[in-house]
């Protein structure tokens, strides 16, 4: 009886506690769901540039364009050389009118801190800081060049930089527990080493020459068969040794030094980590510029949170919630796959701001479960309705609670084509689904005058069997039975009316059909309440879905549809 009693009091001490959080992540299903005052969340966000929130009359310029533009969240960075430009005395004036813009304009904020490190550089670190290089001691490459990176093998920087962050994180809490504004915290920004995969100070050479803490070691063991390839392989070839320095375990290359520096890194953060739970315990994430073109470490901030090294991070600092991709590079499709894992929620807080995005956002969404997007240097783009992203946040704004309810349940795909990737076949259950771009209808003279085309796609959502939600931009879908036979080997292009485009005879090879067909029954535009409930605006019939024979959406349109199969023999 008395154990029943304490564990009917603790979970009601931990139901309290999430309930006393204004935002934090629960799982669904296969997700990972973002909860903001107690609704599931969508970051449909933007981050703003480097330089665009130190000061007043800037912030308050920028924040209803915003709006406009149909955000609902906003990344803004919190400059720690601003916060104390004297040491010991901190000035919260730009943080204050963050909060009191994001509020008029009905916006989420996301702060993040640049702290000790931006971009591995240690610039939005106060100049006391910086000319103090005794007491605040600086990375050094191979060579003996001290570099403007703050070491993370410092004491000193760590305290100065942790000191600044909780008194910054109190006042975020004083203010803001009430409202629940802010609903992450990202801490340092694209944190790594440049120049040398790894920092070659007195006290770095020291930590690479002693032995592996215990603790990662045992991770390794304990996870083997999870482990991220690269890294398992790094491992097993020096032979998955127990114990050792770091050239030991891993072997005496460039690859190590970028392991042995992940792990200095993550431990850091994890202290900071810890100080922003400690005092407003809100989600948390780090976010990792891209080991892309081909370059090695050393040629990128090296040893940030990167797919390969998410093994060291989860494990040098287990108090953050995400690890997080910025993206500026092609193959958008490969590098957000290696983010979203049964351990990591997709969310991009950065990407290059392309109307693109606005059909990436629904990929993300539909195919990952993600927690959201947000392009970079936001305030550059354009708040006309017409702009695609405004048109596309506006109509996933919209989706959100349907979205929301439908996370980690395995019923939705994400779609995303371009000229190079223009089809994707679906297989669910008996019913074969073939999305391609609209532009791959034979009639748009886009398709074949060398027009550029944008990305089209969306989200398949299964509402039933034979019930689905299409929404996004510039796609076409075909529904068929995946029983039936072709009668035909070889089929007619059809013209936008339906008839062959052309009179040259084909020849035929006709089979004696067997099975039962799939139908449009109908294809409705629909729009979708609060509650997720669909309602109808028009029915979609004759010339805007081919006859029956499919759904499109097309390109620089943007719509919800709700459309009902039926089967026939």
């Amino acid at each position: 009886m008395k154990k029943l009693i304490l564990f009917l009091i603790l979970n009601c001490l931990a139901f309290e506690c999430i309930i006393g959080q204004n935002s934090f992540l629960q799982r669904q299903g296969t997700a990972t769901q973002l909860v903001v005052h107690g609704m599931p969340f969508l970051i449909l966000g933007g981050e703003l540039g480097n330089s665009s929130a130190a000061c007043p009359q800037d912030i308050e310029r920028i924040f209803p364009k915003l709006k406009r533009m149909g955000l609902n969240t906003v990344l803004v960075p919190a400059y720690w050389e601003l916060i104390e430009p004297i040491e010991g005395q901190f000035d919260f004036t730009l943080t204050d009118k963050v909060l009191q813009q994001a509020r008029l304009n009905d916006l989420k904020i996301i702060f993040l801190w640049f702290g000790a490190w931006k971009n591995s550089m240690s610039c939005y670190a106060p100049l006391w800081f910086k000319e103090n290089h005794k007491k605040y001691p600086r990375a050094y490459t191979q060579s003996g060049k001290p570099l403007e990176i703050a070491s993370a093998f410092s004491e000193a920087v760590y305290k100065a930089d942790q000191r600044a962050f909780s008194q910054w994180m109190q006042h975020i809490a004083m203010v803001d527990k009430k409202e629940g504004t802010v609903i992450m915290i990202q801490i340092e920004n694209e944190i790594g080493m440049l120049e040398d995969a790894r920092d070659y100070s007195h006290e770095a050479n020291k930590a690479f020459n002693a032995p592996i803490p215990a603790e990662f070691m045992t991770y390794l063991q304990k996870n083997k068969k999870a482990l991220h390839p690269q890294m398992l392989d790094k491992w097993e070839s020096q032979g998955c040794k127990k114990q050792g320095n770091w050239q030991e375990v891993f072997g005496a290359d460039i690859y190590t030094d970028e392991i042995f520096m992940a792990w200095h890194y993550a431990k850091y953060v994890e202290g900071l980590a810890q100080t922003a739970r400690s005092i407003y315990n809100i989600p948390l994430y780090v976010n990792a510029a891209m080991n892309s073109r081909g370059r090695k470490p050393g040629e990128y901030p090296s040893a940030g949170p990167l797919a390969h090294l998410i093994d060291v991070w989860h494990c040098g600092a287990p108090s953050i919630d995400i690890l997080a991709p910025d993206l500026y590079d092609n193959g958008f499709t490969d590098w957000v796959a290696q983010y979203k894992l049964h351990n990591n929620p997709l969310f991009i807080p950065e990407i290059r701001l392309t109307d693109d995005n606005s059909i990436r956002a629904f990929y993300i969404f539909g195919e990952h479960d993600a927690i959201g997007i947000s392009p970079f240097s936001i305030e550059d783009g354009s708040d006309s309705p017409k702009s695609p992203l405004v048109q596309s946040y506006t109509q996933l704004k919209e989706l959100m609670p349907l979205l929301t309810k439908y996370q980690g349940k395995g019923l939705m795909k994400g779609l995303l084509f371009d000229n190079k990737n223009k089809e994707r076949i679906i297989i669910d259950d008996d019913l074969t689904v073939t999305a391609r771009h609209f532009f791959t209808l034979p009639w748009d003279p886009r398709a074949t005058n060398g027009s550029i085309w944008p990305e089209g796609g969306g989200i398949l959502l299964k509402l039933s069997k034979n019930e689905y939600v299409v929404a996004g931009s510039g796609i076409v879908l075909e529904f068929s039975k995946t029983s039936e036979k072709q009668t035909i080997e070889k089929q007619k292009q059809l013209g936008e009316d339906g008839f062959a485009l052309g009179n040259d005879q084909i020849k035929t090879k006709h089979h004696k059909f067997k099975g039962k067909r799939c139908g449009i029954g109908y294809v409705d535009e629909v729009k979708v309440d609060k509650d997720g409930k669909l309602h109808y605006v028009r029915r979609l019939n004759g010339d805007q879905n081919h006859q029956g024979r499919h759904v499109r959406i097309p390109v620089g349109d943007f719509k919800i549809l709700h459309v009902q199969l039926y089967e026939y023999q």
